[in-house]
């Protein structure tokens, strides 16, 4: 096994090279997706899958603690149901993939292949919402959208995409926006506590916000190369779409009234985001929730008796404790298996041999580290339980460091263009709120406002464009 800090798979651009060559080559070899003949569009083979399902599993069940429910919808969209909200339709219009004809007949209406579902989610509410006891309603659905993206990479931005997105009625505005903090906290601690990928908790400015939205509530994340990911959204709609769809309910008053709407989302580019948080130049780096194989065990000099038998008895002890597990009995070399379990981003490696069999011991060894341990055979449920716990931690620190490290304060427009050029990370700066400051900081230093936190103390008094009075702390930066 190669030393800590050097590479094992030569295949794999570094990413002080490359970052970008260096993302493709990772989701490449290590089997998370393929290229198919749509262009913009990518096959998630199973690996990648698997570690989708096993967000899902995570979200879906936090969800539910909460009282959603999950429903499903059409994929077509009528385009008079679409153009129904205008601002919508504005911000999704040039994304939009259109159905025309059904057979060889052209159909009487074009149909929008979904970018996103509020308006069926609403025309359905309209439906079915008479009298405030039909609130609230806190629906989700797991599915597939489609974009039409002009520059595409797999996972961060292609032109169908697999995602839930959450769609919520409530009675009033005070419920509505009780419910979009709530889902923007479970995201947050999701992140934080599952992928151990540290947020910051922000509202986006009315020109990054959502399309049709009052408010959008973020966590972004920080990658290795310094660019900023938004993981997920919250949106607090107000009533605006239920007055545009006729949305109305029978209050207690004996008063007809609007409901107040929500609607949140994260998506399959949470993957692209756990590869370039925690991966190396060896390749992935699997939080141990989402990683379809938590423990791999390498039998060493196989081909002596007991070897494989000793080996099968530890996957089988740690499958019983829930762990998910691989034994990899194949004919290729033990060091051939450590770099391909290494690449995969399997997060704890148990090797045992013939002389860890006479001692009744085995071996583990971290993926992110690559420190190994000696521990007894008889207490490998508690052995790995503590590894999985302590890589965990491990990348959430690591990952937390890495985000203090490049996150700069600007006081001047010329202090934050200088720091854009130069450095890659977030950038402090104090905002006046007014558009063309926020234009104009894209125009000079490229970059965009990624949040205003919902924590965090004023750098100055000025805005750091124009220099008058500050109304809000930013965090600015380049994003993916």
């Amino acid at each position: 096994m190669a030393d800590n800090g050097k590479k094992l798979v030569e295949q794999i651009t570094s990413m002080d090279e490359d970052f970008a060559k260096w993302y493709t080559d990772v989701v490449k070899k290590a089997d998370l997706i393929d290229y198919s003949s749509v262009k913009g569009c990518m096959i998630i083979r199973p690996y990648g899958y698997a570690i989708w399902e096993n967000i899902q599993k995570i979200l879906d069940t936090r969800f539910k603690e909460t009282g959603v429910e999950n429903v499903y919808m059409p994929m077509f969209i009528p385009e008079s149901l679409l153009t129904k909200e205008k601002e919508h339709v504005e911000g999704f219009a040039p994304e939009v993939a259109w159905v025309t004809h059904g057979g060889s007949e052209r159909l009487a209406e074009r149909l929008c292949v979904r970018p996103t579902s509020e308006t069926l989610f609403c025309e359905h509410y309209a439906n079915i919402i008479k009298s405030y006891r039909d609130l609230p309603k806190i629906y989700n659905q797991w599915c597939s959208v489609v974009r039409w993206e002009k520059t595409t990479r797999p996972f961060l931005r292609s032109r169908e995409f697999l995602w839930q997105e959450g769609h919520t009625m409530h009675r009033t505005a005070e419920e509505a926006e009780a419910r979009t903090v709530q889902m923007l906290n479970v995201y947050a601690d999701f992140f934080e506590k599952d992928l151990a990928m540290p947020v910051i908790k922000g509202q986006k400015t009315d020109k990054e916000k959502f399309a049709g939205a009052k408010a959008t509530y973020t966590v972004e994340a920080l990658m290795h190369d310094g660019k900023a990911l938004q993981g997920g959204t919250s949106h607090n709609f107000g009533s605006g779409f239920a007055e545009a769809f006729g949305i109305q309910f029978l209050d207690s008053d004996n008063k007809l009234k609007h409901c107040y709407q929500t609607s949140w989302g994260v998506s399959t580019r949470i993957i692209g985001g756990i590869i370039m948080t925690h991966g190396d130049d060896s390749g992935l780096v699997l939080p141990p929730s989402v990683a379809p194989i938590q423990v791999v065990v390498i039998p060493v000099q196989q081909h002596k008796e007991g070897v494989l038998d000793a080996a099968r008895a530890l996957a089988d002890t740690l499958k019983a404790a829930g762990v998910r597990v691989k034994i990899d009995d194949s004919e290729q070399s033990p060091g051939w298996k450590f770099s391909e379990y290494e690449m995969k981003g399997v997060p704890l490696r148990i090797e045992i041999g013939p002389r860890d069999i006479a001692e009744g011991k085995c071996v583990i060894v971290r993926r992110d580290n690559r420190e190994k341990s000696f521990v007894a055979v008889d207490n490998i449920v508690n052995e790995v339980a503590a590894g999985l716990e302590n890589l965990t931690k491990a990348l959430f620190e690591k990952a937390l460091r890495h985000r203090e490290e490049r996150t700069y304060t600007a006081k001047t427009l010329d202090e934050l263009v200088s720091i854009a050029g130069e450095k890659e990370g977030y950038i402090k700066a104090m905002w006046c709120g007014e558009l063309d400051c926020e234009m104009k900081l894209k125009e000079e230093a490229d970059v965009t406002s990624r949040c205003m936190p919902f924590e965090g103390d004023a750098v100055s008094d000025t805005c750091v464009c124009c220099g008058r009075a500050a109304k809000k702390l930013v965090y600015w930066g380049k994003a993916y």
